[in-house]
């Protein structure tokens, strides 16, 4: 399922290392999951300006993920993220990780919210700290 047309998907490579194998040989779940939790990240550095990074941090409140096919030593991937709609200080975030190939690896759909990092409170997410991650509609 690739981003929609209105969402500004972003990408990264990752290479599978030796500490990403788990005793079948292939990767664990756990660096699945440290993958979509680091494409987040890179993605809200790569668009947020300095005074949201300064002013926000986001935390995870739930992470569902499909394995679909294993992945192993030295594989290179490439995951790519996008976010949903915004609802009140939540957003979901779509995650899929591919092999050279073309074929989907994982696909995972998290759910992060938003902080006023001074506070540790919930903040609505405002349309300026969306719109870097949004489609402008065309007027």
């Amino acid at each position: 399922m690739p981003a929609p047309a209105n969402r500004r998907s972003f990408s990264m490579p990752v290479t599978v290392l030796a500490a990403d194998i788990d005793e079948l040989g292939h990767v664990n779940n756990i660096s699945y999951l440290k993958w979509v939790q680091d494409i987040a990240t890179a993605h809200w550095r790569a668009v947020a300006s300095p005074a949201h990074l300064a002013t926000y941090i986001w935390v995870v409140t739930r992470h569902e993920i499909d394995y679909l096919k294993q992945t192993r030593l030295g594989e290179t991937l490439t995951l790519t993220t996008w976010v949903g709609e915004p609802k009140g200080a939540r957003f979901d975030r779509f995650v899929e990780i591919c092999g050279r190939d073309g074929q989907i690896r994982a696909r995972a759909v998290t759910s992060w919210a938003l902080l006023e990092a001074a506070t540790g409170r919930l903040v609505r997410v405002r349309p300026d700290v969306a719109a870097p991650f949004i489609v402008a509609e065309p007027d």
